[in-house]
């Protein structure tokens, strides 16, 4: 009689421990959430929910992947079927790091295509992506060298004006001592025109220099005054250059050809387009204005008047 007792609460305790242990998976089974994929790392996926914000889901050996194909039927799937856009349903349970382990993951194929179709847009965007990235970055690389010529041109520029603002300055200090020719007398007087572009003295000059050298050898004291003008086509520097150039040939020729010594020639004024003497809007005015002057100066104290 007692051996039975004995057995028949064995058989009661066995009973009431798969109880326990029923609850307890039913328990363990208990936490769900629903949400989409938005990324997955390692064997843990990121889960967008509502309600729970960001979960993250813990994939393992156990975790059962199905698709629903009717009432009581389910198919199983690989879990290379969780990608990221997928919409799913899981069920779990969550562990000491408030990490929901699954045990079922559920989508519909509806859910699995539209997600498919999202990673077949990505890869073509991230493409895309990188193209933009790469354009931008050469755009980038273009506008710096754009920039450093830019500041060189600059600094040349200042170079430039620095260079024409001084011989401004030597032209405005020439002015204010032969401009007017208060002190001096003008006894003779040689108009050089130049063709387009050009710094060589024409030879129908040539003598006309030459016999206002031989004159102006008669003169006690003379000096010899030399002009290089411009038109203003082209730009300021280069009109500058043209008429510093035309002044100095006219120079060289009055010294080397008509033996006029380098004391008795003021250095040659580059004036560059200042002092035009007809419009520079015909063809004629502008071959009026491309000239050099040549004056034989002498002091009105030596001269007595």
């Amino acid at each position: 009689m007692k051996t039975s007792v004995t057995k028949t609460a064995f058989a009661a305790l066995l009973s009431f421990s798969a109880v326990l242990l029923f609850c307890g998976a039913a328990t363990a089974q208990n936490n769900q959430e629903k949400g989409v994929i938005s990324g997955r790392s390692g064997n843990t996926l990121t889960l967008q929910t509502q309600d729970s914000g960001n979960v993250i889901v813990v994939l393992n050996s156990e975790t059962q992947v199905e698709e629903p194909e009717g009432v009581f039927r389910k198919k199983h799937l690989n879990m290379t079927a969780l990608v990221p856009g997928l919409s799913i349903d899981v069920k779990g349970y969550v562990n000491d790091h408030s990490q929901l382990v699954a045990g079922t993951i559920t989508f519909h194929g509806s859910d699995l295509q539209t997600a498919e179709d999202i990673q077949a847009g990505l890869a073509p965007t991230d493409q895309a992506v990188a193209q933009n990235q790469k354009q931008i970055q050469a755009q980038e690389q273009q506008i710096q060298q754009q920039q450093q010529e830019i500041q060189a041109q600059q600094a040349a520029s200042a170079a430039h004006a620095a260079e024409i603002a001084a011989n401004q300055a030597a032209i405005a200090a020439a002015n204010k001592r032969f401009g007017e020719l208060g002190d001096y007398n003008i006894l003779g007087e040689v108009t050089v025109l130049f063709g387009n572009d050009q710094v060589t003295i024409e030879e129908q000059y040539k003598p006309q220099l030459l016999k206002l050298a031989q004159q102006a050898k008669g003169i006690t004291a003379y000096i010899i005054q030399v002009k290089g003008y411009a038109s203003k086509v082209g730009s300021a520097a280069l009109n500058e250059k043209l008429s510093t150039e035309r002044a100095e040939n006219v120079t060289d020729f009055l010294e080397q050809q008509a033996q006029i010594p380098l004391t008795n020639i003021l250095a040659p004024g580059a004036m560059g387009t200042s002092r035009q003497v007809a419009p520079d809007t015909t063809a004629e005015g502008q071959a009026e204005n491309r000239r050099v002057v040549v004056r034989i100066l002498q002091n009105k104290g030596i001269a007595g008047t």
